[in-house]
Order: C-alpha cells, then structure tokens, then sequence
C-alpha cells in the first residue's frame, strides 16, 4: 500500500477516533497548561475558524475541495513527503466529513490562547499543508 493510501486511513481513523471519544468523554475543560492550553469540547458547525457557510453550499464546498486535492495528489504525489503530506490532508478531511455527518456539526477539542478551538483532523490538515509546502520548496530546489 502506498505512502498516500496509508496515510488516508491513519490520519482519518485517528482524527475520527479522537472526535468519537472527546465526544463521549470529554464533560468539562481538561487545563493542560492553566488557561493557555486545554481540551474543551465544543461543537463546530462552520467551516475554518467557524466560519458559517449556507448548509448545503457549505458541504458542497467541502467535497469539492477534498475532491480537488485528492485529484491533485493523484497527479502530483510523486516523493514520500507529499504523498503523506496530501495523505494528511484527505485523512483529516475526511475525518471531518465523517463527523459532521454524524450530527451536523464537527467535535473540536484543542485549545490554545485565543485561538480557535480545533481538532485532530484541523492538526493532520495544517501539517499536510506545511509538508507540501516545505517539499515544494526543498524538492522545487533540487530540480
């Protein structure tokens, strides 16, 4: 199995696992580092940063965009790196897809300072894209 297929299914299994279990037990902020850092369980039913789209036009946007990446790596995944930096970005999107099927909304549990509250997938989808990033840059010099 490959690097990319791979990294779908543990990034979305994880992501989802931990969705599922923050869910079922998360009752009350965890404080990690006092009120800087903890685990508060809250319900997203926006996109990025909670920003709200109308419903059908937002998962339409959603799909779309996964659909384009995952087309996208299907061309050009070609080292290690971004075939697990685009495998992290698909898993975790489809994490989310899978939880905000469930109830509408997606479970988001990480929070630090100020900013908004996120989750596992949120994690998997930001390092993806620092991959590509970095491998476009150190690879795209190689060349």
């Amino acid at each position: 199995m490959s690097a990319l297929f791979s990294t779908i299914i543990v990034a979305s299994a994880l992501s989802l696992g931990f969705a599922l279990l923050v869910d079922q037990f998360l009752v009350e902020r965890i404080a990690i580092i006092g009120s800087f850092i903890g685990l508060e369980r809250t319900l997203n039913s926006g996109v990025a940063f909670g920003i709200n789209l109308p419903e059908h036009f937002q998962m339409f946007v959603i799909f779309l965009a996964l659909f384009f990446v995952a087309w996208y790596a299907s061309k050009d995944a070609k080292t290690n790196a971004s075939k697990v930096g685009f495998g992290l970005i698909i898993g975790g999107g489809l994490a989310n897809i899978i939880d905000r099927l469930l109830d509408g909304t997606v479970t988001d549990f990480f929070q630090v300072g100020s900013f908004p509250v996120f989750n596992a997938a949120d994690s998997c989808i930001t390092v993806g894209i620092i991959m590509l990033f970095i491998d476009m840059v150190v690879i795209g010099r190689k060349k």
